[in-house]
């Protein structure tokens, strides 16, 4: 136990310095975005004095690391700045946005390790069978097909030809629940399906090459039962798909900006089109600074959760 502290600290210590590199690269790449500031702030019919002095008392001027390090001391004090039109505060949009593609993420990620762990270890207990060879087709064309085709193809079949599911919106889970997991499903199994494909080839590799070790066998001959088996061989197996598991969520956080344009929920990815769109830098910078440290953040608690239940890296 207080080895695995030791490491949780050293990973968390970790993250500031990882937050400062990611601010300094969102903030360096944004910098030499062709958008003008006082153009979008200011409307076209602004003369290039106003512009002028727009950009004076913004602090536009002033050198990169001067305004790095301003950014930075708004982004401790919490404050990203305003959106261009109408002005309002950005972390207010964000925390208004963000909540939703949270849900939206986690739902997807839940229904992906679910499906993932009855399609690998029915596919590895069953290996070389029938519903072997059906989970790896199965799986291989949901590895193939992009999670924005899938939600067309979802639509298309279960919102217009058969109207199970709404075409696109969001409903509160606090107005109506049922409402929420209608508006949420078909979004969260667009989302899910390529992760849980992937996901559940390498559980599959993983439980094989548990189930031809010696000490599976010997579980088998001392009369064990096999459901006490296969949790021990899953456990085991569970090392290597959990190293992935973090970059996967990575791409369900991204992946859930497209799905949100797809399926009109208002999330993060419908702030990244309004910023894109209205050459709000400020609106951009915010989100996807928002994006990156929730993705770091997930990062952390994979690895936290890899150090439990892999103990040996633990004395690494």
């Amino acid at each position: 136990m207080v080895a695995f502290l030791r490491l949780a600290l050293r990973r968390v210590a970790m993250m500031p310095v990882m937050v400062l590199g990611i601010a300094l690269l969102v903030f360096v790449v944004l910098q030499f975005s062709p958008t003008d500031p006082a153009y979008n702030a200011l409307g076209e019919s602004a003369s290039p004095e106003a512009r002028a002095a727009f950009a004076e008392a913004n602090g536009l001027n002033d050198p990169l690391p001067v305004r790095y390090f301003a950014f930075l001391g708004d982004l401790v004090r919490g404050d990203l700045g305003v959106t261009m039109s109408p002005s309002q505060p950005i972390t207010d949009r964000i925390a208004t946005a963000f909540p939703l593609t949270l849900q939206l993420t986690l739902l997807g990620l839940a229904l992906a390790v679910v499906l993932a762990l009855v399609f690998g270890v029915l596919s590895a207990v069953y290996r070389d069978r029938w519903p072997d060879q059906v989970f790896r087709v199965l799986s291989m064309a949901g590895i193939a097909l992009p999670s924005f085709w899938i939600g067309v193809l979802l639509i298309q079949q279960f919102a217009l030809n058969m109207p199970l599911f709404p075409t696109g919106g969001y409903v509160n889970p606090a107005d109506s629940f049922s409402g929420w997991i209608e508006s949420m499903a078909l979004p969260a199994f667009s989302l899910a399906l390529p992760v849980a494909s992937s996901l559940a080839r390498l559980i599959r590799t993983s439980m094989v090459t548990e189930l031809d070790r010696d000490y599976v066998r010997t579980a088998k001959g001392s009369g064990l039962p096999p459901f006490l088996i296969i949790r021990s061989v899953l456990r085991n197996a569970l090392v290597t798909p959990l190293t992935v598991l973090g970059v996967k969520v990575g791409y369900m956080l991204s992946g859930a900006v497209v799905i949100e344009a797809i399926f009109d929920l208002p999330g993060m990815g419908k702030l990244i089109l309004e910023g894109v769109n209205g050459g709000d830098v400020g609106l951009v910078q915010g989100t996807v600074l928002t994006i990156a440290i929730a993705f770091l953040a997930v990062n952390v608690v994979v690895d936290l959760l890899y150090l439990l239940v892999n103990p040996r890296i633990r004395t690494v």
